[in-house]
């Protein structure tokens, strides 16, 4: 048997085809990446414009992250149902709608649901994604493939900054008008209507995944689908391919929370390393860069300007460390990348804590000494660089292929989820956690960079290689 795995293993390459279907799926990282950063720009401008305090903004820029995990948790019953294709196009609607209706929203709790609806459009297409790429791609470059997933994530992330820094500075600032009357930050978000729209069109030309196909009883438009994708041209190979996930297939067809149930505190091991992975995402405190580096700079005396370039300038470092683990992640594999990552992590955000700790005054009167400026942006920007080399696109890599085949849908779900709550947890406390002091935040975050550290070395699993059928439960 090993020998005929062997066999029909190595007929499997990277096609150019392939590769165009796992950066059209991808591209709903991008959406992922703009919808989440796009509020970086319009903080300041809302919090004007609806006169709200630091709680008030703080549940405004986070709440989407509560719609992400709502839309995580249910995309993976839904892909299961209606296929991995048919529900990335609902993710494009959720996406183009909230754009429209965040962009026109007359109040607070207006944004607030629009917001929502973005976040679940979000979340399904978190899940979905690194899904979809994970059973299409061979084992030998799956792991760059599914770093696409975080690739178009930065991009998007990217591309929000940028656009945000433009509009504002061709309104003269955030909160005032540009075309038809409306407010800068409210173009902001009317813009990622485009991507969404965009997005959908392309999904529509993807083939439906060869192992839903399977678990349909549709082999004949699976064995096709993996001739496109695998560039299998034997039918003995093909029938075996579709043999071993017809097998790996078995409990998979209608997956429930009971099957993810095991002996530790009720949940396999597996299930609580994809989820702990998801939430040390989150607590090592990205996404505070992200969704708040503009307001952060602004707050510690740079211009609201150079606050926008200097947000623009950490996001294209984001994109060119993530282009180097797409290179690394097949060569070097994914747990010793993680584990530089927690270390190169824990280190800089000491520094930014300690840089915090020197600045003087208070709120928004708060101003790091001229020396110590320099010091804060190098080790933001290194901390992004560990990052993006390894806890950014590795965890979407391995949720996507670490839990095995018949139970893949609804862990990644749960996982997908709980990195959401996590994101909400951090991104909405932070306002307040400022207000406590900046040097508080940022010792919080580089202690949960260190106790990842010790996790990745103690629990996680290296998976460089291995066909999905192969992974353990």
């Amino acid at each position: 048997m090993a020998t005929t795995e062997t066999s029909a293993d190595a007929e499997q390459h990277a096609t150019l085809r392939v590769v165009v279907i796992a950066a059209a799926a991808a591209l709903g990282g991008f959406l992922f990446g703009f919808d989440t950063a796009v509020i970086n720009g319009a903080v300041d401008a809302v919090r004007g414009a609806f006169a709200l305090n630091a709680g008030e903004i703080g549940f405004t820029v986070s709440c989407a992250l509560l719609g992400s995990a709502a839309g995580a948790w249910y995309a993976g019953s839904l892909a299961d149902r209606f296929g991995r294709v048919r529900t990335m196009q609902v993710a494009a609607l959720f996406l183009a709608i909230s754009a429209l209706g965040s962009g026109l929203a007359f109040g607070v709790w207006d944004l607030i649901f629009w917001r929502l609806v973005g976040g679940i459009g979000v979340g399904v297409a978190s899940v979905i994604a690194p899904t979809y790429i994970a059973e299409v791609s061979p084992a030998r470059v799956r792991g760059r493939l599914g770093s696409m997933q975080q690739l178009a994530i930065v991009l998007g992330i990217f591309v929000a900054l940028l656009s945000d820094a433009w509009l504002a500075g061709a309104a003269g600032g955030a909160a005032d008008k540009l075309a038809f009357g409306l407010a800068a930050w409210r173009w902001m978000f009317l813009v990622a209507v485009i991507p969404a729209l965009i997005y959908g069109g392309l999904v529509l030309g993807v083939p439906e995944s060869p192992r839903h196909l399977v678990a349909k009883g549709r082999l004949a438009e699976a064995k096709d689908v993996l001739r496109q994708v695998l560039g299998m041209s034997s039918d003995s190979a093909l029938d075996k391919k579709v043999g071993d996930i017809a097998h790996s297939l078995k409990m998979e067809y209608r997956p429930r929370l009971r099957d993810l149930r095991g002996p530790t505190a009720g949940l396999l091991p597996v299930v609580w390393v994809g989820i702990l992975l998801s939430v040390f995402q989150q607590f090592v405190g990205i996404n505070v860069i992200f969704y708040y580096s503009s307001t952060l700079w602004h707050s510690v005396g740079f211009s609201e300007a150079d606050s926008f370039t200097i947000t623009v300038a950490t996001s294209v470092v984001n994109v060119l460390v993530t282009l180097v683990a797409i290179a690394l992640v097949d060569k070097i594999g994914r747990k010793p990348l993680l584990v530089v990552g927690s270390a190169g992590m824990a280190v800089t955000l000491g520094v930014m804590a300690w840089c915090f700790s020197q600045a003087t005054g208070t709120g928004a009167d708060l101003v790091l000494p001229h020396s110590i400026g320099p010091v804060a942006l190098v080790a933001a920007n290194a901390y992004v660089v560990f990052f993006g080399l390894s806890w950014g696109p590795m965890v979407w890599v391995l949720l996507g292929e670490m839990f095995p085949n018949r139970i893949r849908a609804i862990a990644l779900a749960v996982a997908a989820s709980a990195q959401w709550l996590a994101n909400f947890v951090i991104s909405s406390t932070f306002p307040a956690l400022a207000q406590i002091g900046l040097t508080f935040a940022y010792g919080l975050y580089a202690a949960f960079a260190l106790i990842s550290l010790f996790f990745v070395l103690s629990a996680v699993r290296e998976t460089k290689g291995m066909e999905l059928e192969e992974m353990p439960g």
